[in-house]
């Protein structure tokens, strides 16, 4: 029996297995946008929450949606998006995401509409792991891994993402798309 966890890189994806019996991760994605030996940090992409960007910060005007990222420090601000052009200090996560980045610049893009929604998502908290953390999850196979574009990720419905990700990696991981939350109630 192969114990050696797969290796993990940034802009790979965390899919929840189907059972996995955490609630923080529930039917989630999860975006590792660093990975390193001293630990991982990703977003959670597919839980919205229902409150908006412009409840938590007040010189944001439009209501953007506002999803969990993970159970790590909830009172912390983070984003991804697909313009660095409008954005300095982004840091890529794959070819076409970026992370971070100078936030008045984010807030001045917002408020003009020339950041929205299609092309930017924002989070509380994160989730994270420490060194070797990641590592025994994965060694348990309490994850599924594979990686996305920029463009399925801001153009797939959230409430369809976990289902969408394992649809796209088809064989066997598109029978487990179809796997119900509850299987007593099957």
């Amino acid at each position: 029996m192969n114990t050696t966890p797969p290796a993990i890189t940034n802009g790979d994806l965390l899919i929840a297995e189907p059972y996995m019996g955490d609630t923080n991760f529930e039917r989630s994605v999860v975006l590792i946008c660093e990975h390193s030996q001293a630990g991982t940090f990703g977003l959670v992409l597919n839980q919205l929450t229902d409150i908006h960007l412009s409840d938590v910060i007040e010189e944001i005007h439009p209501d953007l949606p506002l999803f969990v990222g993970g159970p790590v420090q909830q009172n912390t601000l983070h984003f991804i998006h697909r313009r660095p052009d409008l954005i300095d200090g982004s840091i890529c996560v794959v070819d076409g995401l970026y992370w971070s980045g100078d936030f008045e610049q984010i807030k001045r893009a917002v408020n003009l509409g020339t950041l929205t929604e299609r092309d930017v998502r924002f989070f509380i908290g994160y989730s994270g792991w420490n060194e070797g953390q990641l590592d025994a999850e994965l060694t348990q196979k309490a994850w599924i891994i594979s990686r996305i574009t920029a463009d399925f990720l801001f153009d797939t419905p959230t409430n369809e993402f976990w289902r969408g990700v394992l649809k796209r990696m088809g064989g066997e991981y598109k029978s487990i798309a179809h796997y119900p939350v509850d299987p007593r109630l099957n």
